[in-house]
């Protein structure tokens, strides 16, 4: 993931950092040079992953309370200084047709993917804005720019999670504050499989033959692995990347031209 320690000295929060992207994430900015924060609603999981990489803390994380966030933001900066990258990782999802889609399940994919991201956002804003410095990275979807069937409300969670980010881009420019986001596609994850295994059932066929499908759909011919997105958020946290801000960028092996 590259030579030198380009993120030393930084302090980076990662949401959702248990397993999965969000892990591979923090791994990225701890090779990178970041102390890191490992932020999750499963504070056991963030404890594993903070205990694998080197200046990290654990932390308990609910995206989807403001007193949460407040809270870990707070710990975050006492533990290991002012937080100049936040990584909003958290992200759930459900599949379901839309004739037999709950509002329950909208309410849970909305909460975690689009109002978790403003509200740890918010939560970390004020000591970004009185520093006039800071990195923001959102991990969207590639669901959030074309049409999934199955995944209505998610894709819509995930839309809103952009237009988030390019409005924040822009309001939060002219304190040097940089805001972007990554649309990973079909990610080999614990969410992945559970998905494989939904679609497999809704469309009545094998979750092998969903996951085939998927690679038939990617024009670099594999599933996309955690490691795949979380250089990329690296780089976008890098000052390769500083003058890069409300980005969306696709990091789906072409799938989400297909």
């Amino acid at each position: 993931m590259g030579n030198g320690p380009e993120l030393a000295g930084q302090v980076a929060l990662v949401t959702g950092a248990g397993a999965g992207i969000g892990r591979a994430i923090a791994y990225a900015l701890s090779e990178a040079g970041a102390q890191v924060a490992v932020s999750d609603i499963d504070l056991e999981a963030a404890r594993r992953v903070a205990s694998e990489i080197s200046a990290a803390t654990a932390l308990t994380l609910d995206v989807t309370s403001a007193e949460s966030a407040a809270r870990a933001v707070t710990e975050a900066e006492a533990t290991l200084g002012p937080l100049d990258i936040l990584v909003n990782n958290a992200g759930v999802s459900t599949m379901n047709r839309i004739e037999d889609l709950t509002p329950e399940e909208w309410d849970f994919n909305f909460d975690v993917n689009a109002k978790g991201v403003f509200v740890v956002t918010r939560a970390a804003l004020p000591g970004m804005i009185a520093r006039r410095a800071g990195c923001i990275v959102n991990t969207a979807s590639m669901a959030g720019k074309k049409a999934v069937p199955l995944l209505a409300h998610y894709a819509a969670s995930k839309w809103a999670c952009i237009g988030f980010t390019v409005s924040a881009a822009v309001e939060l420019g002219p304190y040097g504050i940089r805001v972007n986001c990554v649309c990973p596609g079909y990610v080999e994850t614990s969410m992945q499989e559970r998905e494989l295994v939904w679609e497999a059932g809704l469309r009545g066929v094998s979750p092998e033959e969903v996951a085939e499908g998927y690679i038939r759909l990617t024009p670099l011919g594999r599933m996309e692995t955690p490691e795949d997105v979380a250089r990329v958020v690296r780089w976008l946290c890098s000052p390769q990347a500083a003058f890069v801000t409300g980005a969306a960028v696709d990091v789906t092996g072409g799938s989400h031209l297909t």
